[in-house]
């Protein structure tokens, strides 16, 4: 399967917004993050993804976001289609395909553990269910939340032509290795969805950048990717510095937290968290927020 031109560079993986009331997804506040994150650079932005929380979002608002950012956005949208069953991702997938999204993310079924056998089936049906379609299908492997995906079954896939490409979200520098190393060979989409380990990877061959930290600090990540394309080592250095910053913060709470409170600081809405901290880590959020508030707007001067 050729590879999708538009499929490069800093894609933000954003957050979902909440309404305070129930949990609900807001749409008028997706689409003004929409607005934002296209305005800062990105080539993309991802909707629905971890970062996105798409576990706590029911199915009919999964479709609707994917149709409200698709007509809203001035960038691509890719459209997270990861469900705990193979019928719910192809349902969403199906409507992610009408509502026009420009690629689907999908993860191996999350919350329970499966080998790689049943891995593998899971994708194999999803293409079959789904069909032959242009839009191009993404495997999202992230062991930390869900079941990895073994080198082998991704080689597998990726050479059913059924597949465009690979999200790695792992971090493990061995593992994107081995897909650098089949990259080369073939001709298939390779994302990092790890920020720490991206600025060697878009190096060694990634051919873009799935980033949670985006949604909060877009402008930092499209100058690292430029500086890391132009060859400019002291700059990169020096921004990958500034990101490891923010990363370092970011860890010290359960994903997306802090990233959801820095990109409301930015001024945007996003709600309440999903579930609520214990008291160190509230007074840790805090210490959090008047950093980033002191930090962010140096960031976008560099």
């Amino acid at each position: 399967m050729p590879q999708p031109s538009q499929l490069e560079g800093v894609f933000a993986a954003a957050v979902t917004p909440h309404r305070l009331e129930g949990h609900e997804a807001d749409f008028g506040a997706m689409l003004e993050l929409v607005d934002f994150l296209a305005a800062s650079g990105v080539k993309g932005t991802v909707v629905l993804g971890s970062t996105g929380e798409f576990l706590h979002v029911k199915p009919s608002d999964r479709v609707r976001i994917v149709q409200f950012a698709v007509k809203r956005s001035r960038v691509p949208i890719i459209a997270g289609v990861s469900h705990s069953t193979l019928d719910g991702a192809i349902e969403l997938a199906s409507e992610a395909i009408t509502s026009g999204a420009a690629a689907l993310l999908l993860m191996p079924p999350h919350f329970f553990r499966y080998d790689q056998s049943d891995i593998g089936e899971f994708y194999r049906r999803f293409a079959v269910e789904i069909g032959r379609t242009s839009v191009p299908i993404l495997l999202y492997n992230i062991p930390q939340f869900t079941s990895g995906i073994a080198f082998e079954t991704v080689r597998e896939l990726l050479d059913s032509g059924r597949y465009a490409g690979i999200k790695d979200s792992s971090g493990d520098w061995e593992f994107f290795q081995q897909l650098a190393g089949l990259r080369a060979q073939r001709d298939f989409v390779l994302f990092v969805g790890n920020d720490s380990i991206y600025p060697k990877a878009r190096q060694a061959g990634a051919d873009g950048l799935v980033s949670g930290c985006a949604c909060a600090i877009p402008e930092l990540l499209v100058k690292l990717d430029a500086a890391i394309r132009s060859g400019d080592t002291a700059r990169t250095e020096m921004l990958a510095g500034l990101l490891n910053e923010f990363i370092v913060w970011i860890d010290r709470f359960p994903a997306p937290v802090a990233i959801k409170v820095a990109t409301a600081a930015r001024g945007l809405k996003v709600g309440p968290l999903a579930v609520p901290l214990g008291s160190e880590k509230c007074q840790a959020l805090e210490e959090f927020r008047s950093w980033f508030r002191g930090w962010y707007p140096a960031i976008l001067k560099v």
